[in-house]
């Protein structure tokens, strides 16, 4: 009994403090992360699962570019619907000036966001906030999915609190044809950009 009430309060501590799964319900991040069908905007048979890295923000700060696990400001329920926890890809850093140009291309700071992982078709879909701007107060974070069509974000309901972040998601882990990790795209841009100079938009 004593191992098991051991080995139960190591999972609970790990899911706690260390990382967590994740299932990811909706379209606002397709292709990159499936949601399952028959929801609206799914492409897959199962929704993806997901693990989030819960104690890394509290040895570093949060990167641009990174898929990040988070809880949602009240206005999210407003304004989409639903509320609670949203996975979406972190796009303003404190302080940052973002803009959507008339082609529903990114502008950070003036410098425009390079964005792999945005098909065309679905740039061509997202045409509600072409030419908005938004200022990323201190202490919050801007975030967008990358279904931009398809996604209430931080364009409809503000910027996150530092606090309301959980962590950056690093691996998804079901279903098994789809296992794959996500840290590893934002860690290589900053690795190049350390070694052949000053670091771009994704430092």
């Amino acid at each position: 009994m004593v191992t098991i009430a051991a080995a139960i309060g190591i999972v609970l501590a790990i899911k706690t403090w260390i990382v967590n799964p994740y299932r990811i319900p909706s379209a606002s991040m397709e292709p990159t992360l499936h949601c399952a069908r028959p929801g609206p905007g799914c492409e897959s048979r199962f929704s993806d699962r997901v693990l989030a890295n819960r104690f890394i923000y509290r040895f570093r700060k949060p990167h641009r570019g990174e898929i990040v696990v988070f809880t949602t400001p009240p206005a999210a329920k407003e304004e989409c619907g639903e509320g609670g926890t949203f996975v979406k890809r972190l796009i303003g850093l404190p302080g940052d000036l973002v803009r959507e140009d008339e082609k529903g291309f990114i502008w950070v700071n003036h410098e425009k966001l390079d964005e792999p992982y945005i098909q065309q078709k679905r740039r061509d879909r997202d045409v509600t906030d072409r030419e908005e701007t938004w200022r990323v107060p201190f202490g919050k974070y801007f975030f967008m999915g990358d279904n931009r069509g398809n996604s209430c974000d931080s364009r409809r309901w503000g910027s996150v609190p530092r606090e309301n972040l959980i962590g950056p998601v690093f691996m998804t882990y079901w279903p098994p044809q789809r296992v794959s990790l996500h840290a590893v795209v934002p860690l290589l841009r900053r690795a190049l950009a350390f070694r052949l100079g000053p670091p771009g938009l994704f430092s």
